[in-house]
């Protein structure tokens, strides 16, 4: 019986390579029964035969290399390493930043890699699909990127602050307290790129700006990259305002979800007149997610799925019980 202890680089995620409740640790065991495999904190024991230990441990240093690259390691990657097969990596020109710990923050889609390549030559991007496509995420890991670049000064986040018919003023609090809730996303993010010092310090000095959409009326906003999260929730009055803030060297990136607008039924979202009124501008790209590009739990793809195949033709019963009784 030979041992071995094979231990996690700093840089490891544990739960991405152990898996959520140790799912990938026990698909090692499952695969490899003739080992015996004990998992605490950031080492794995191995027991078993002198070759059988030697090659696993050559496996798990393959497997955590890709870990490291990929920021993920799912129940295929292991298959696939265990089995002796190259799982599909990421290409290094997929990189845009590494985050905290090391982590590589990458444009994982098609779509993905078009928004960070038309970033290189348009000033302003609409980057528009469903919820969990990774646009909001891949658009601040852009400006960060840009920032540590030391190509722009600054970088301004922002989203309407009134979504739902809710409204600021019975909130809670101060006003820093009220627009928080409303940001929390955009913090969300900053978080897996910025460590929390360096993050407060950008926040402190306003070298990170997140306001609501109100708060940029009579600015210009130069040596940035200003981000407009939840644009289908904007007015046409809105966006035109926030689109004519652009200063010099200064680029603009407008998400949206055209699924998921708060507005009044009689008034017309701000993003798609926009989208309408600019389509034929030179240096203005589109770039449009889908269900593929979805990048959060494999659920999140299904719900969304099904709520699109449900029709307008066919309404949930609830409605047509209200319909029926008018």
């Amino acid at each position: 019986m030979n041992e071995a202890i094979f231990e996690l680089s700093e840089h490891t995620d544990t739960t991405i390579f152990f898996g959520v409740n140790n799912a990938n640790l026990q698909l090692l065991k499952n695969l490899s029964p003739s080992l015996r495999l004990i998992g605490r904190g950031n080492t794995l024991k191995i027991s078993g035969d002198e070759e059988h230990v030697g090659s696993f441990v050559i496996k798990l240093e393959k497997l955590e290399r890709f870990c490291l690259a990929n920021n993920s390691l799912s129940e295929d990657n292991i298959i696939e390493i265990l089995k002796g097969s190259d799982p599909v990596e990421f290409k290094f020109e997929n990189l845009i930043l590494h985050g905290v710990n090391g982590k590589s923050i990458m444009a994982r889609t098609p779509n993905q890699q078009k928004l960070v390549k038309d970033f290189e030559t348009n000033d302003l991007l609409f980057a528009i699909g469903p919820a969990g496509s990774g646009k909001t995420y891949t658009a601040i890991a852009l400006a960060v990127r840009s920032l540590k670049n030391k190509e722009i000064k600054k970088i301004i986040l922002s989203r309407p602050a009134v979504e739902a018919g809710e409204k600021l003023g019975f909130l809670p609090g101060d006003m820093k307290e009220k627009i928080d809730p409303y940001l929390q996303p955009l913090y969300d993010a900053l978080q897996d790129m910025l460590t929390p010092l360096k993050l407060r310090e950008y926040l402190e000095n306003n070298t990170i700006q997140i306001a609501p959409l109100a708060f940029m009326r009579g600015r210009t906003l130069s040596d940035a990259v200003v981000i407009l999260d939840e644009a289908q929730n904007t007015t046409t009055q809105q966006i035109k305002m926030f689109l004519t803030r652009m200063g010099l060297n200064t680029k603009m990136i407008i998400t949206g979800d055209m699924t998921q607008i708060d507005l009044p039924l009689s008034q017309k979202s701000g993003l798609i007149d926009a989208l309408e009124v600019l389509k034929n501008i030179k240096g203005i790209a589109k770039v449009e997610f889908d269900i593929k590009d979805i990048v959060r739990h494999k659920l999140v793809q299904r719900i969304v799925e099904a709520y699109d195949k449900r029709s307008p033709l066919n309404p949930p019963k609830g409605d047509l019980k209200k319909k029926a009784e008018r």
